[in-house]
């Protein structure tokens, strides 16, 4: 149950806030009353499939993969891979670009990961435009997505 519950509070801890390394997420444990140590925080960073993707304040910042992510078969992750461009944000929009005709097949697959950050997605013939809540949001699915690509 203590497992589960300090699950919870990292993955509530890394959307509210950019925690960098995992001393910094010792130290926010700490002060929501979980008593943790590096070692246990190293293996809940392994567990929960952390990664860290570039941040606003900070250099970089843990981020949570994706529950669509993970459900994404290897055809789809491929074809996702074969297909992608390159990838930007625009303020709070993820701008998607693909080889000629694979906007769709990519839209499709942005759709499948259900990230909380993305509004909406319209896709056309070479492009997915994927509206986000904020700018900060943007930059947290390019990453994602951008590791997804394999770049």
């Amino acid at each position: 149950m203590l497992r589960n519950a300090r699950h919870n509070k990292i993955l509530e801890l890394i959307e509210e806030k950019e925690i960098e390394t995992q001393e910094e997420l010792c130290k926010e444990l700490a002060e929501a009353n979980f008593a943790v140590t590096q070692a246990t925080v190293s293996r809940d960073v392994r567990e929960l499939r952390l990664f860290k993707v570039a941040g606003t304040k900070k250099r970089y910042r843990y981020a949570a993969i994706g529950k669509g992510e993970e459900e994404l078969s290897d055809k789809m992750r491929s074809l996702f891979q074969a297909c992608i461009e390159s990838i930007q944000t625009v303020g709070n929009i993820v701008v998607t670009k693909t080889l000629n005709g694979n906007g769709a097949n990519a839209g499709v697959i942005i759709d499948m990961l259900k990230y909380a950050e993305i509004v909406g997605s319209i896709a056309g013939d070479d492009t997915v435009f994927s509206l986000c809540k904020t700018a900060e949001d943007a930059e947290v699915v390019r990453g994602r997505l951008e590791r997804l690509a394999g770049n």
